[in-house]
């Protein structure tokens, strides 16, 4: 038997998607728990191996504490007030909100497609005045 592994995580990844199963409710009746992760520099075209890394472990940390019984926050986000964005814009020759957007998109793809567990309703910017 051959494991289409494209189909398959696709196929999860997408239930898990729809049905919000890393979102975060607040309920008092359980011990909270916040995992939190260095937000990547969306400062090159992609991830490299040290993100996953690094993200791997806390993930598995966070799965665990859900599986405890704790109401687990494990929010993810970016980076990209500062000199890694202006300087992947200025070696591009884009502006660097368009460098910044295009980075960031990718950069999701690509965490989307490992699997993490994170709430991305809770998403972070740095370069967003409301942060």
């Amino acid at each position: 038997m051959e494991y289409n592994f494209r189909e398959i995580e696709q196929k999860w990844q997408k239930r898990w998607v729809d049905s919000g199963i890393y979102r975060v409710v607040e309920d008092e009746h359980k011990k909270k728990f916040y995992v939190l992760n260095m937000f990547p520099y969306p400062s090159g075209a992609g991830l490299h191996v040290g993100h996953p890394l690094g993200y791997i472990a806390s993930d598995i940390y966070a799965r665990y504490k859900r599986l405890r019984g704790y109401n687990v926050l494990n929010p993810m986000g970016y980076d990209a007030y500062g000199l890694p964005a202006e300087q992947y814009a200025i070696q591009t020759g884009q502006h660097p909100a368009i460098t910044t957007e295009k980075n960031i998109n990718r950069y999701r793809e690509q965490l989307d497609k490992i699997g993490f567990s994170f709430d991305w309703i809770r998403e972070v910017g740095t370069w967003v005045p409301k942060y």
